[in-house]
């Protein structure tokens, strides 16, 4: 067992794999890094999580660096413990395959949403999915507040759409960040990405209109910046070299 304080550095990109953790409390930031120096969040994870099992699959060095956003209590697991005690227990065996595949289906929609939802739907899916929407008898989740500048190194988008949409979700009801370091997510935020085309919500269709957006009024590109359509894909990871030992 290990304790991370807030903003510690758990392990960082490109240094040697030894293993892998599970978030036993607290959350913890997946980033990533180009070699120009633009850094891309990855993912948030929360109790329950695994994460640095790459070196499971081969990976002789970091391809990410996880920092604790809060106090962190984890459990680190040797690679050599944790292909043991597969072979030996096979419900745990079970219950990791189902945790990667799970995973696996999450990073796919995550590309499906890059390549063809607008940056509104991406904002509204990525905060639902840090605040664990879908769990039984929730309504409303709370979520540690991020900064601007990672929300939209997260959606894929600029820092002033991620402000223009953060404060429409705000002024609707659908969050509220004025209380505390803890940003509040309402289920109702599901509305923005069930929101089609043409405007019409699932609500809507319910006769129970809730907002019709009109794509004009989303901030448009600041100079030399891409249009939404047009945005770069995150950094592709750098190439490390093999340490010497």
């Amino acid at each position: 067992m290990l304790s991370f304080q807030k903003k510690n550095t758990v392990f960082a990109q490109g240094d040697p794999t030894d293993g892998l953790f599970f978030i036993q409390k607290g959350k913890v930031q997946l980033s990533v890094v180009s070699e120009a120096g633009k850094e891309a969040t990855l993912g948030i994870l929360h109790e329950g999580d695994f994460f640095g099992e790459g070196g499971l699959a081969g990976q002789l060095l970091r391809m990410s660096s996880a920092t604790a956003m809060t106090d962190c209590v984890l459990l680190h697991v040797e690679k050599k413990a944790m292909t043991q005690a597969m072979s030996l227990e096979p419900k745990l065996s079970a219950v990791f395959l189902k945790y990667l595949l799970k995973r696996n289906i999450r990073y796919q929609d995550d590309l499906v949403d890059q390549l063809f939802n607008s940056s509104e739907k991406r904002l509204a899916r990525v905060l639902l999915l840090m605040a664990h929407f879908g769990k039984e008898g929730v309504s409303e989740m709370s979520v540690p507040r991020l900064s601007q500048e990672t929300l939209a190194e997260m959606v894929g988008t600029t820092r002033s759409r991620v402000s223009f949409f953060m404060n429409r979700f705000r002024k609707l009801g659908f969050i509220n960040y004025d209380i505390g370091d803890n940003l509040h997510v309402h289920s109702t935020l599901l509305n923005v990405v069930l929101h089609d085309d043409n405007g019409i919500t699932a609500a809507a269709k319910a006769k129970k209109p809730t907002f019709h957006v009109r794509k004009g009024l989303e901030p448009l590109a600041e100079p030399g910046e891409p249009a939404d359509n047009e945005r770069a894909r995150r950094p592709a990871l750098p190439s490390f070299k093999r340490r010497r030992s």
